[in-house]
């Protein structure tokens, strides 16, 4: 559980850098978390945010408050907070950040509340600090003292700046290394750096961040001198997010749900805190719920946001090809559907012609041989979402996967908001393995059965279990 609070170098970090902290918001805003979370018909406030400016009249680095959290959070106030900030801050020349001004301001290290809530100080820059002073060393470690971490992100325009600066980072890193409140990292902007530090800050604020499962994988043979097993964590590659916005009734003075309250005696509406009447001008009608405690009012009804329960026909737009090599089973959700033609009686526009039929056998059967050929795949986009026969107010994604000869396979694939943020390996194995380990392993799993997979051979043993069961039921006349 922690509280974060991000400074953001406005002078340094170009205007698409904000984009990604809305991102942190809108995921906060549905998290999956658990109920600890919320209160009252709301969700705490854990996110911060500040930002740092060259004053134009005095050029002094000064940092300023843009969101202060408050008990409840508020997305509509967050994203009111975001577009706010100044987009002339932008200095590409400055290549100096005055850490000591800027964290020394006290707001960093007081705001939050909660014994069991751990704070978080964020710095993203693209300059470097190329001195570090006693003023700043105070008060980092007058941030320990208050039990919050300090984490500074360094982000590279152009990698070749990062060997000019190496000594720099260095002797920052040095100068850091014995606080144990703080770290450092430097990242070139990409897309996808981007992403997972969004995806890791999500993880930071949601209150169900679990400890990875554990998990052992016992082999027959011994891998290496005694050792017949081998010790992992588990991560889950994927979270689903929702599929649109509800739209609903709330109270005008409170902003509740009205599906949250009661009914009085007349069968009208009341209000959920009070239990208080309400008239037709204390109902508010354009109202959407985002997540499950989030409400945004807006100026008149979104008709379109209501799911729509569909029928057994979808449509699936063609999006592209993709070289199935390249696609991470990772990013595969939900279930596998066996697709095949469809039979005569099911065409509609070809319901007195035959030939139709055969035509479209053909083109199925042509299209499965030439992706299988090319060992490719289709990636297709609907507005269906087939695991729940709904309408959905964003994409869904899938991928139809060819076969020898035989039928397709449709399956749901993640999008990017989807995707999960599992550990680096690389960060987890710092050195390399060894020859011995190498040839011992090798040896082991040759003594293994190789096998082409025959689901009819694995069974789980349902039905034995179920008739032993109803074996011992029967006992009892």
């Amino acid at each position: 559980m922690v509280q974060v609070c991000f400074v953001l170098d406005l002078r340094s970090l170009p205007p698409p850098f904000l984009r990604d902290v809305k991102q942190v918001a809108n995921f906060y805003t549905i998290s999956s978390s658990s109920s600890s979370l919320r209160e009252s018909n709301s969700l705490r406030d854990r996110i911060g945010l500040c930002y740092v400016f060259k004053n134009r009249f005095s050029s002094d680095d000064e940092l300023k408050i843009a969101y202060r959290p408050r008990e409840n959070f508020n997305l509509r106030d967050f994203h009111h907070a975001v577009n706010q900030l100044p987009l002339d801050a932008f200095l590409p020349q400055i290549n100096d950040l005055k850490l000591s001004t800027i964290l020394g301001n006290q707001f960093l290290y007081s705001w939050g509340t909660g014994k069991d809530i751990a704070r978080k100080v964020i710095v993203l820059s693209s300059c470097f600090p190329e001195d570090v002073d006693s003023i700043m060393r105070k008060s980092l470690t007058d941030a320990a003292d208050k039990c919050v971490s300090v984490e500074f992100l360094l982000f590279e325009q152009k990698s070749g700046h990062l060997t000019d600066t190496q000594q720099n980072m260095n002797n920052f890193f040095r100068y850091i290394s014995d606080l144990d409140n703080c770290s450092f990292q430097t990242y070139l902007p990409d897309v996808r750096v981007l992403h997972g530090l969004v995806k890791r800050w999500k993880a930071d604020l949601e209150d169900d961040a679990e400890e990875p499962l554990q998990a052992h994988f016992l082999f027959k043979n011994n891998l290496v001198g005694s050792v017949n097993q081998i010790s992992c964590n588990l991560y889950i590659s994927v979270n689903k997010i929702i599929d649109g916005f509800s739209p609903c009734q709330t109270c005008s003075c409170h902003g509740i749900p009205l599906e949250d309250g009661i009914r009085n005696r007349t069968g009208g509406p009341s209000c959920p805190a009070t239990g208080h009447d309400l008239g037709k001008d204390a109902v508010m009608e354009n109202s959407v719920k985002v997540g499950e405690n989030i409400m945004l009012f807006l100026p008149s009804c979104q008709s379109s946001l209501k799911f729509q329960k569909i029928s057994s026909s979808f449509d699936f737009n063609v999006e592209e090809r993709i070289n199935l090599g390249s696609l991470s089973e990772g990013s595969i959700m939900g279930d596998s559907y066996v697709v095949i033609p469809s039979a005569y009686h099911e065409i509609e526009a070809a319901s007195d012609d035959i030939e139709q039929l055969e035509l479209n056998a053909q083109l199925f059967r042509g299209l499965c041989s030439a992706l299988y050929l090319l060992d490719q795949g289709l990636v297709c986009s609907s507005s269906c979402n087939i695991e729940n026969m709904k309408e959905a107010a964003f994409h869904c994604y899938y991928i139809l996967q060819p076969s020898d000869n035989g039928p397709m396979l449709l399956k749901r694939l993640a999008g990017s908001e989807e995707v999960s943020c599992v550990p680096d390996l690389n960060r987890c194995i710092h050195s390399s393995v060894t020859k011995e380990i190498q040839n011992s392993i090798q040896s082991s799993l040759s003594m293994i059965e190789l096998k082409d997979y025959d689901p009819m051979v694995h069974e789980r043993g349902f039905h034995q279990k179920l008739n032993l069961l109803v074996k011992e039921s029967l006992q009892f006349g």
